[in-house]
Parts: structure tokens; sequence; C-alpha cells
């Protein structure tokens, strides 16, 4: 496993990230502990949850993928010490005020929460899974050096933040004299590229590590066409989407045919050549899944399948003969 860091921190995480969100309502206990086990094996030892996750619809509870890790964690062997941990904050916890958000408050005690379910001393990249728009970054920075002086988080991550909200917080961290972001959560694949105009400019400005999330776009990117030909079922979203996109998913997964790889591998590796990008969130069901995975860490990607990949996904600058973020403009 070659080992990068995170984005401008010496802190190195390996180049796929163990995402962690169906651990307790879509795979048992015992296979997220066997999936948990074979990452460290293969050598990921980065992984990425978050509160709230455990909780599906009607199945699990909040908080319910932490404790999952946590027993892990509890079981010894070294678990703790070669992992990588990032959680997050924002949604509600709770029904009363001040359950949820990021306020001096809720990041007192939610991060007490979340290490208690986690069953550690400390959160290595404790992320905001949202803007939150209604506090003051004066207040939140206060809140995370405090948590930072007790030793409880030693990094701050974002998810989902627009480049000017990246922007604003760092800037904020800078008249403080701390080490602001260092990390973006983002929704970012082949087929949703929005944020090459803002964010990742904002990334690369300020030093950020780009986790993608959703980078096979919930299943589309990973042989969705293929898969429906042989039988599998699929939900009605998913048949919808494949669908609304099959024109360009057929060019997709014959370009992956011709280059004798697998659309997954194809897809990760194309983020992964963004010298942006740390490592995209997996989050396999089976251990299976996590082993197919790390085939995409080989892909080599030649300048004429990158510009055929182009073609197939056009970007927000793309055709413009200009890169994002002026893109626009041209």
């Amino acid at each position: 496993m070659d080992y990068r860091p995170l984005g401008r921190t010496g802190l190195q995480v390996s180049p796929l990230c163990l995402g962690t969100m169906n651990f307790g309502p879509q795979t048992s206990e015992e296979d997220s502990v066997a999936i948990m086990d074979h990452a460290l094996d293969l050598g990921i030892n980065f992984f990425d949850t978050a509160n709230r996750y455990g909780q599906m619809g009607d199945r699990g509870s909040l908080g319910a993928t932490e404790e999952i890790i946590g027993r892990w964690f509890a079981r010894g062997g070294g678990r703790r010490e070669k992992v990588v941990l990032a959680t997050k904050i924002y949604g509600p916890m709770g029904d009363w005020p001040n359950e949820g958000g990021v306020t001096a408050l809720s990041l007192k005690r939610q991060c007490e929460a979340s290490l208690h379910r986690l069953q550690t001393d400390h959160i290595d990249l404790y992320q905001m899974h949202h803007i939150p728009r209604g506090t003051p970054w004066e207040e939140i920075w206060q809140g995370m050096e405090q948590l930072v002086r007790e030793g409880k988080v030693l990094y701050a991550g974002s998810s989902n933040f627009a480049g000017w909200h990246i922007a604003q917080a760092n800037e904020a961290a800078r008249q403080r004299h701390v080490m602001g972001l260092v990390s973006e959560q983002s929704l970012y694949n082949l087929n949703a590229r929005f944020v090459e105009l803002e964010v990742v400019p904002a990334c690369a400005a300020y030093g950020l590590g780009l986790i993608p999330w959703s980078p096979l776009g919930g299943g589309l990117l990973g042989g969705a066409l293929q898969k429906a030909s042989a039988g599998r079922r699929s939900s009605a979203q998913m048949a919808t989407q494949i669908e609304e996109n099959r024109p360009t998913l057929e060019a997709y997964e014959g370009l992956c045919r011709d280059l004798g790889e697998q659309p997954a591998d194809v897809a990760l590796a194309w983020l992964l050549r963004n010298p942006v990008v740390t490592a995209p969130i997996t989050g396999p069901r089976t251990m299976e899944q996590l082993d197919s995975y790390l085939h995409a860490l080989d892909v080599e990607l030649s300048a004429e399948t990158l510009d055929r990949l182009e073609e197939i996904f056009p970007g927000p600058g793309t055709g413009h003969g200009k890169p994002a973020p002026e893109a626009y403009a041209w």
C-alpha cells in the first residue's frame, strides 16, 4: 500500500478510505467486524464514520455504527493504533435544542458522546458534516481549539462545503493562528463533477485533501448496465437512473470493456489520478466488494483514455480551453 498525506498535513493515510455507513442497518456487526479486520490486513488504515450513522429508514439507531466500531477497537490487537479515525458532527442526535448543529456546546457534547461510543480517547479527523450557517467561525474555532488542547481531536475537516465556505473557514483560522480545515469530503465522481468549479480549486489553494464520497455514483458507475443485462435486480431508483443515463453508460462501459477493466476500477482510478484527491470513500457491504476495490490502485489511465472520459462525462471546464473556476466566464 502506497500511503499519501492527508492534504497539507504529514498524516499518512491509505489511498482508499473505508466508509462505514452500511455497518448496522445493511451489514451485520459480525460482517462489519470481518470487513474492518480485512481492511487492516490489506493495509487500509483510513476509516470514516459519523455520529448519526446506524439508522436507515426504520432499521437501526443513531450512533449504532460508532458503537460497532468501538466494540471492534475494544478487541485490542492494536486496532485503534493502526487506524486513522474520522467521524462527523452536525445532524441532530435528539429532539431537544442544542443536540445538533456545530456550536461550542455541541462540539463539546457530541465529541464526548462519539468518544464514548467509539471507545477511544481521541478522534483523528473531526469533520463538520455540513456547513454550520448559523454559527460564527469564531465560535466554531474556539470549540475546536478546546478539543485539540484537550487531546480529544487532532485535525478538523469539512464535508459538503462550498469553495467559499472553505475560504471563510480557513481565513478565520488563519486570524486565530490555528491550522483550520485539512480536508473536505464532497460528492465527486465521473458523473457528478460540480465540485471542480470551486471546491477543488479551493482545496488546492488551501491545502485540503479531498475525500470523495459516492465515488461510484451510488453504483451507477460500477457496471450498472452490465449487471442489469446479467439479470441482477436493482432498485426502482437505480433502474430510473440507468434509463436516464443509458447512452452515457453504454459509452462508458464500452470504453471499460475496451480497456479490459471493470467500470468501478476505472471510476476510482480516475479520481485517484487527481492530485487534490486524498482517498475516495468506498463503502463495501461484503469483503468481496472490499477486495474488488483494491485493483483500482493499479489501473493506469492513458492520456487518450482520459480524453475519452472527458467526452463521455464532460466537466465544468470541458470545451472552453480554460480550467475551472474560470471556465464559466468563457
